[in-house]
């Protein structure tokens, strides 16, 4: 076990969306799959966080500790990749087909 955050969340995903649906494509999945994510993380109130929700926990955190649950030290993921070193190409070549 890396994350137990992910980890729950991956196992609540499984649980409440993907055992119980079969999906007939990719595009599918992702129409089934977009409106779970907020409200598992909007609506629903999480043992973890004291009964609230992640994002009424976020903000009260916010507001009683003026900063982020993530710190910028933190390992979590930055909300935007940083640019490419210089001299570093980011044009992407095709890959035939077939």
């Amino acid at each position: 076990m890396q994350n137990g955050f992910v980890e729950s969340f991956n196992g609540r995903m499984r649980d409440e969306r993907l055992n119980e649906t079969m999906f007939r494509n990719m595009a599918h999945a992702r129409i089934v799959l977009k409106p779970w994510a907020p409200d598992y993380n909007e609506e629903r109130p999480h043992w973890a966080l004291g009964y609230e929700t992640p994002n009424a926990f976020a903000k009260r955190l916010f507001r009683t500790t003026g900063s982020s649950a993530a710190p910028f030290e933190s390992s979590a993921h930055l909300p935007v990749a940083p640019p490419a070193p210089i001299g570093v190409s980011t044009q992407r070549t095709t890959v035939p087909s077939g």
